[in-house]
């Protein structure tokens, strides 16, 4: 059976047909889900939004707090921080919450990845010394939280930092560029983006990328889980990134008024 799979592998006639058949949700394998950011979502964050892609769904808020971590007092500049979780009823089996100071490796590694995606991109000197709390709360999870996440928790923080402008005028503005982020992997052979859970699962390789609206890059994660995959097959993966992000700039911008600040 193995010597079966090889060859059906190495078959260029079967791979053809494979990236010829369609996605379970009709998807063509550069094709981005559906994207949608529901603005001011709840009442008392700075800013927050429900962003949903495909049938992933996250709400990101932006809290504002005076003061920084002691490593920065007396340096006139702010900081910003993340956290993320996946609420019990996210996902098909009930996740245990994070208690007693406990997070698990993954939820680590996921806020630390949205926390320093949003720092290259703000300038903290304009804050003062305040800080800026990124939560980002998976309520339903089909793959992709943390890209979701990103590109969410990015719309919060504007709206954070437009709330702190009514109060003091920004110069030079904090934040410049728009960011967002989505994942694309390698399927049955085939280059696929923005994978659901069901490609996510059996992906051979898995790799996120954040992106500025520049089509500069922030970070690039990519790991062949099963299997290496080839610089072309990269090259592959990041033009339809890159393309698939355009739509989710499109769906921040259109949520931000087409503008970062004025």
């Amino acid at each position: 059976m193995a010597s079966l799979r090889e060859s059906l592998a190495d078959n260029s006639d079967f791979q053809k047909l494979l990236a010829e058949m369609p996605r379970s949700d009709g998807r063509k394998n550069n094709e981005p889900r559906p994207i949608r950011i529901t603005p001011n979502y709840t009442m008392h964050a700075a800013g927050s939004i429900l962003v949903e892609t495909g049938k992933t769904k996250v709400i990101c808020t932006a809290s504002v707090e005076e003061g920084v971590p002691p490593f920065l007092r007396g340096s006139g500049g702010g900081w910003l921080t993340a956290e993320y979780g996946m609420l019990p009823g996210s996902t098909s089996t009930r996740k245990k919450r994070d208690t007693g100071g406990k997070i698990d490796g993954r939820t680590q590694e996921i806020q630390r990845l949205i926390g320093r995606s949003l720092r290259t991109i703000i300038n903290l000197k304009t804050l003062g010394e305040r800080t800026v709390w990124i939560d980002c709360d998976v309520i339903q999870a089909d793959g992709g939280t943390r890209t979701a996440s990103i590109t969410g928790g990015f719309v919060a923080l504007i709206l954070a930092l437009r709330h702190i402008q009514r109060k003091r005028k920004f110069n030079p503005p904090p934040v410049k560029q728009f960011l967002s982020a989505i994942s694309v992997g390698i399927v049955n052979g085939q280059p696929m983006l923005d994978l659901k859970y069901d490609e996510d699962s059996k992906a051979e390789v898995d790799a996120n990328l954040v992106m500025l609206d520049d089509h500069t890059i922030i970070e690039i994660q990519g790991t062949g889980e099963t299997k290496s995959f080839t610089r072309d097959q990269l090259n592959t993966m990041l033009d339809y990134a890159e393309s698939g992000l355009a739509k989710h700039f499109a769906a921040q911008k259109e949520v931000l008024g087409g503008y970062l600040f004025k």
